[in-house]
């Protein structure tokens, strides 16, 4: 039975990537990716040479057709998102399903993810967090979601585009100003940076930038517990 391996690549220093993850790319027969030019950068930087197909969140379905078509030939597929662990606001979750329910085995190759690498230097109390992902990028829903996920007094982790953080922030100084929270801006990249303190405090000091690169992840503490 042919297999379909879902492989975490890096979030941004090419060289995270985990030895496994390699051995799988030079052994399948095709990369299934969300952006065949960063799935391909990667490549080269390895010196793989594979038969890329497109597997976008928007065709991810009718993609999986062919990821299945290939699959029923004997071929040996992988998937990669565009960066980290597929399926984690990431398309990946739709193919895998329907993978499985052609009859055919998916194998995960763990590896570089934006949320365990915050988490990691997050210094967080407690036994977990919650990871949301995205937020709406419609005002009440995102302020809605942020008192649920508020109410909950467990730590959270985001994601949040270079274009939104500021507003994201600003919420957040609203609904929890005295919340602790740790914001990673181009994790494992040259410009890598992180900004802690509370929601209040680091959202005067985003707000004083002129300008904001990167894709985000933020956690928010949880309440502290007496």
């Amino acid at each position: 039975m042919s297999r379909l391996y879902i492989v975490s690549t890096p979030i941004g220093n090419l060289d995270d990537f985990t030895i496994r993850g390699l051995e799988t790319f030079r052994t399948v027969d095709v990369i299934a990716c969300e952006d065949t030019r960063r799935t391909l950068k990667l490549l080269n930087h390895h010196g793989i040479h594979k038969r890329l197909i497109s597997c976008r969140a928007a065709t991810e379905e009718a993609a999986a057709g062919k990821v299945i078509a290939l699959l029923n030939e004997g071929k040996e597929v992988a998937f990669a998102s565009d960066a980290g662990a597929p399926g984690l606001s990431d398309p990946g979750s739709v193919l895998v399903s329907l993978v499985r329910d052609g009859g055919h085995e998916v194998v995960p190759i763990p590896g570089p993810s934006a949320v365990t690498t915050l988490a990691s230097v997050a210094g967080i109390r407690g036994k977990g967090f919650f990871f949301e992902g995205f937020l709406s990028p419609r005002a009440g829903r995102r302020r809605k979601r942020i008192e649920e996920l508020v109410s909950m007094d467990e730590s959270f982790i985001l994601f949040e585009s270079p274009f939104r953080f500021v507003k994201l922030m600003a919420d957040l100084a609203d609904i929890c100003p005295e919340r602790p929270v740790i914001v990673g801006r181009e994790m494992t990249k040259i410009h890598e940076e992180y900004i802690e303190g509370t929601c209040s405090s680091v959202y005067e000091s985003v707000l004083a930038r002129t300008e904001i690169k990167g894709e985000i992840c933020l956690l928010v503490g949880g309440k502290k517990k007496h």
